[in-house]
């Protein structure tokens, strides 16, 4: 542990030998293409497929009365059954799903799929998610059906006549009155837009019907166990008829979680008998899933010593025609919505809204870039009217180890303070910073958040050491390019005492692989780590009553090292192998092990919030940035980003740094120049072509701290570092341009024109 290894995918993957199942085919397939809506909000009146049917290579033309005949409740989703597998009566976003054209092959689907006619008799539309919590605004659904897939949704009802998914609130003291007493109540609103996942491998699925009658599922999936769960109870299947394999996935973002193409390739194949794969374009991939756009009002009361005393937090999420995970999003960031700061009042709302647009579900930080934007730019403005310097008025209001955070959790092993003073040495913060003169000046900005990993879950695996003392371990984690089956091997490998190179790591597959909540959230080091380790050190233990069997010598007397069985004190040594060996007489038989690991959790209260155990654990990061502006143009240059984040314990610092600098970039694009935009809900950013993710060049100098304070109860001290790069970022920049210019921006992406319309409205240059 503490070592970084290389990477046991890489060479694999970076000479192309790598197999995705976006490059899979399957003899008899069927290439899938989808007709969608277009328009945002209407009932179908008329599916016209006949010249579609006419196309020579055309096998099948599948509409929802189709789906419907296979499927007799064909919604899902996995906090409400809301989404159909394709659209019934009515059309909810404008991409929605109508028909699938199911051919010989990909062209010849698509040529089809432009001949189908859909009509449509519009209804109204609503887009923005403030305008549908109004009463008088269109309803997306008539009624909402809440799942039953995760323990801490499972209060929620259905309803009638809102477009409110879910609302979670928060509440400890007494706002009001503590607003009323103190000398400064400072309000700020902030907005983010729809951003796109775009992973390189785009979302893909196919669907076959087994020999035994069950359905088998390849998926560049992040959660099979899941995907499982969701359609074997749309096709009233046994769980053991459904069986999801993935391998490793050129990118997912959280853009790959929950149902998405699944339910539709089963179903495709049930009507037809043959294998049906349906690969997503990029443009479709983004009309699939977005992270939600984002409405925050934060308000503040500070005393006279610049203590924050109060802080109330009013928080919209755009989610979108359907939920998909966005009210567990709501709900987790909303927990975290008043930052990583000491208030003894605190109150917040933060609902789950539906629109007319394409749904919005999880993504690398699950909701909390978005309040972090919003809560440490409203730190930075409210030190600015006080003038106090920032990182002092952070330092001042900052949640430490042992203290009680809003939600009545205590924070055990959080690293706040460690991580916000290791970002003030390695910004230099205490050196004065030459502004520059002319139009082109420079500033420097910070911020810090925190996350509490998605709690409750549960992750299994299994570890087999085989007859020549290698090892196996079936492992659910998917490896989505963030190097878990590294981690896992390399774990497997410290408990058993193994040398490197001898531990294989399979791919996530349902009918080997045990049940993982998902590769989400930064869980999984934590949560299948734990549980990797616990069935490691059970294998270890069996191995000791063999050796100590085959030499004659108590357990308590014997050691692991390297392969290898000693006797303490100079006695003999035999290796792993000669123990198998002795077990049956010859090499052969395995010693296997399953572990299960939930920790613990306390739900909280529905009406306050509040908990003694709300999260596994917390995860703590933060960035500066140092920028030059261009006054004349609105121009940023980010001349260097700091990221500094707590890991527990670094278990593959190399792997560590790349997580934390990975999230950081994703999160810079998103800062700079990512947005998806909609004119009345169709898209006009449709694409890698249109919507601006940043180039290699376009990526500032970066660097990258951990920090290490063990999490107890953690894998070897370790804990998730997967989103912890990208929590601080946007608000850093955006403070560090405020610091140069005095621009006072509350809108993401910092656009050139963005830029330059808040320096004219600070009294900047033109």
């Amino acid at each position: 542990m503490g070592q970084s290894a290389t990477r046991i995918e890489g060479r694999a993957k970076t000479t192309g030998r790598v197999s995705y199942v976006h490059n899979m085919s399957v003899p008899g397939m069927l290439e899938a293409r989808v007709v969608r809506s277009l328009v945002a909000h209407a009932t179908i009146t008329g599916i016209d497929v006949e010249a579609a049917r006419a196309v020579p290579g055309v096998h099948a033309v599948i509409t929802g009365e189709d789906i419907r005949k296979v499927l007799p409740h064909p919604y899902f989703g996995p906090a409400f059954h809301d989404q159909p597998v394709l659209a019934l009566d009515k059309v909810r976003f404008i991409g929605e799903p109508v028909v699938a054209v199911l051919a010989r092959d990909a062209r010849t689907a698509e040529e089809a799929a432009a001949l189908v006619d859909v009509s449509y008799e519009e209804l109204p539309a609503v887009f923005d998610a403030v305008e549908a919590c109004a009463p008088d605004a269109p309803l997306v659904h008539d009624e909402l059906r809440p799942g039953g897939t995760f323990a801490d949704l499972k209060h929620l009802s259905g309803r009638r006549a809102t477009n409110v998914a879910l609302e979670y609130r928060l509440r400890r003291g007494d706002v009001d009155a503590a607003f009323a007493a103190l000398p400064h109540v400072f309000t700020h609103t902030f907005t983010t837009p729809a951003i796109a996942h775009a992973p390189l491998e785009p979302v893909v699925a196919i669907g076959r019907v087994a020999d035994d009658g069950g359905l088998i599922i390849d998926s560049a999936t992040q959660n099979p166990s899941i995907v499982r769960l969701e359609v074997a109870r749309l096709f009233e299947l046994p769980e053991a008829m459904v069986q999801i394999r993935t391998t490793f996935l050129g990118g997912g973002f959280g853009a790959k979680l929950y149902p998405k193409l699944e339910p539709l390739v089963a179903a495709c194949a049930v009507i037809t008998g043959r294998p049906v794969r349906l690969a997503l374009s990029m443009e479709e991939t983004f009309l699939t899933i977005t992270r939600h756009a984002s409405t925050i009002r934060v308000t503040s009361g500070v005393d006279a010593d610049g203590v924050i005393r109060a802080r109330k937090v009013e928080a919209w999420w755009n989610g979108g025609a359907y939920a998909d995970i966005g009210p567990r999003v709501t709900q987790k960031s909303g927990l975290t919505a008043a930052g990583p700061y000491d208030i003894d009042n605190v109150w917040i709302d933060s609902r789950a809204v539906y629109t007319n647009l394409p749904p919005a579900g999880a993504m690398r930080g699950f909701g909390v870039p978005q309040v972090a934007w919003a809560y440490e730019r409203h730190t930075d403005l409210m030190a600015r009217e006080l003038g106090m310097d920032p990182v002092d008025f952070r330092r001042r209001n900052l949640l430490r180890r042992g203290g009680v955070h809003h939600t009545g959790t205590v924070l055990q092993d959080t690293a706040n303070e460690e991580v916000l003073e290791e970002l003030a040495r390695a910004m230099e913060w205490d050196r004065p910073l030459d502004p520059g003169s002319g139009p082109v000046r420079r500033g420097r900005g910070v911020g810090i958040a925190m996350k509490a990993v998605v709690t409750p879950s549960t992750s299994g695996a299994v570890v087999r050491l085989n007859a020549d003392g290698s090892a196996s371990v079936m492992c659910p984690t998917v490896d989505v390019g963030q190097g878990s089956a590294t981690v896992m091997a390399q774990l497997t490998a410290e408990a058993l005492g193994l040398p490197d190179g001898r531990v294989r790591v399979s791919h996530a597959d349902t009918d080997t692989t045990p049940y993982d909540t998902g590769t989400l959230g930064s869980r999984s080091t934590f949560h299948v780590g734990n549980a990797v380790v616990a069935a490691a050190r059970a294998v270890r233990a069996r191995l000791l009553e063999a050796a100590a069997q085959m030499l004659d010598v108590p357990v308590d007397d014997l050691d692991i090292h390297a392969g290898e069985v000693l006797v303490r004190g100079g006695g003999p040594r035999v290796s792993f192998r000669d123990v198998m060996v002795s077990r049956l007489g010859i090499q052969a038989g395995h010693i296997t092990e399953a572990s299960e690991f939930t920790p613990d959790y306390d739900p909280p209260n529905l009406d306050t919030g509040q908990s003694e155990r709300a999260a596994a654990f917390w995860m703590s990061g933060a960035a500066g940035a140092d920028v030059e502006v261009d006054t004349e143009t609105g121009r940023v240059t980010v001349n260097r980003l700091v990221i500094v984040g707590d890991a527990g314990r670094a278990l593959n610092p190399e792997l560590v740094r790349t997580q934390l600098t990975g999230g950081a970039v994703m999160q810079f694009g998103m800062t700079m120049s990512e947005e998806l935009r909609y004119d009345e809900g169709q898209s006009t950013s449709p694409g890698l072509g249109f919507y601006k993710v940043p180039g290699i060049l376009d990526v500032p100098p970066m660097e990258a701290v951990i920090v290490e304070v063990p999490q107890r109860d953690g894998p070897y001290g370790a804990k998730g570092v997967g989103e912890t790069g990208t929590f601080a970022v946007s608000p850093a920049i955006a403070n560090a341009i405020q610091d140069a210019t005095g621009a006072d921006l509350t809108a993401l992406p910092l656009t050139a024109e963005r830029v330059l319309s808040a320096i004219r409205a600070a009294g900047g240059s033109s």
